[in-house]
């Protein structure tokens, strides 16, 4: 009993773990971007970051795409404060399967 007790949690963090791993992308609903020159500051401030592989930013539906380089992230928190020193606000962050690549490519 207490082996299964100790053992549950391990499995179920490297569940976690897998799964996070497929995530190639996280997706940022944004509010308060209308215009291109809010999409290009959002783009070329997270460009700057050392763990940013690619940036999309779709103005239409208010969405930044991130793509991070292998082994490295950017924490929600720090994407969030991100954009709210840019002066707008974060509905939702969410990990997606798609790279930048692939999800502008379904965009079309």
């Amino acid at each position: 009993m207490l082996y299964q007790r100790l053992l549950a949690p391990a499995l179920y963090a490297s569940l976690i773990l897998f799964q996070i791993d497929c995530w190639a992308s996280t997706k940022i609903t944004v509010n308060g971007m209308v215009c291109s020159f809010c999409a290009q500051g959002i783009e070329k401030n997270f460009r700057k970051m050392d763990a940013t592989k690619d940036v999309y930013v779709d103005l239409k539906n208010k969405l930044v795409i991130l793509e991070f380089k292998d082994g490295k992230s950017i924490s929600e928190k720090n994407i969030t404060q991100e954009i709210n020193d840019s002066g707008y606000d974060v509905v939702k962050i969410e990990s997606i399967p798609q790279t930048v690549s692939e999800f502008k490519s379904q965009k079309k």
